[in-house]
Order: C-alpha cells, then structure tokens, then sequence
C-alpha cells in the first residue's frame, strides 16, 4: 500500500465535482486501501478522493468502529439538524462550527460491489456528510461560522 500526499484547500482540483465509478476495478480497490492507510497516517477519519487528487466518487471513514469505504455514496434523506466542531486534512490548521443533519441516510456500493444504505446519525452523520461534500467540490470552510486557527 501507499500513502499519497494530500491536496490542501488552495488547490481548484478540491472545487471540482467528482466522476461517479462505473465499475469497480483493481485500482479502485487499491485507491481505496491506500486512502485509508493515508488517512490512517495523517490521524483523520474521513476522507475523499478528491483530498488525494483523484476526482472519483470514493470516500473512507472510521470513527473507531472499523474501517468503512464507500463507492459512488449518495446521500437520500436526512433529518434533525446538529451544529459541531470540524477541520479537515485539507485545510490544517483550520476548525470551524458546521451546521449538520444529525441523521442522514447513505446509498452506496461496497467494494465487493454490493449496494448498501446506512442509517447514520450524530458523528457518524457528520463525517458522511462532510465526504460527500468534498465529492461535490464543497470545503468545510464554505459552511462553517467561526472559522479559526488551531
């Protein structure tokens, strides 16, 4: 496995929407393992291809319950609403207070091509919903109240 380097928020590449994953191939997979184990490495609990330069529709979380990974992820309902503290391994340095949905309900594909739904809620919501923005080209930064330095 590898470990990328990962885009920070200067970069237009994290304004971009990303491309939806037509067919789940060897280097999907490997894209995701080496997400992971970069996010790993730079103590995160999500993050999006985008943050590694690669404009597909792949996100990696754990909150400490184990590693999730999500292919062409969707969010399809949500609820409640929650406000939090959040950074990002794209903006270092940087936290802010986001307003969220405290529940959301995900559609995905696993890696073994699956179709799943995740019922999410509090933190779990929280970093799903930040992912997915990062897949449509929205940055933390853009929603938070507050931004400040760490």
């Amino acid at each position: 496995m590898a470990v990328y380097n990962i885009v920070e928020k200067e970069d237009e590449l994290l304004r971009e929407r990303s491309k939806n994953v037509p067919k789940i191939t060897t280097n999907v997979l490997k894209l995701l393992d080496n997400m992971l184990e970069t996010m790993y490495k730079s103590n995160g609990v999500g993050l999006a291809a985008p943050q590694v330069g690669v404009l597909k529709r792949v996100i990696v979380i754990d909150i400490g319950e184990g590693p999730v990974k999500l292919i062409n992820p969707e969010i399809v309902a949500s609820s409640g609403s929650q406000l939090g503290a959040e950074g990002c391994l794209s903006c270092p340095g940087l936290i802010g207070e986001v307003k969220r949905a405290k529940r959301v309900t995900v559609k995905a594909q696993l890696p073994n091509g699956e179709e799943t739904t995740i019922e999410a809620e509090d933190y779990f919501a929280v970093v799903l919903q930040h992912e997915i923005d990062h897949l449509d080209g929205i940055l933390f930064i853009d929603k938070a109240k507050r931004i400040q330095a760490q």
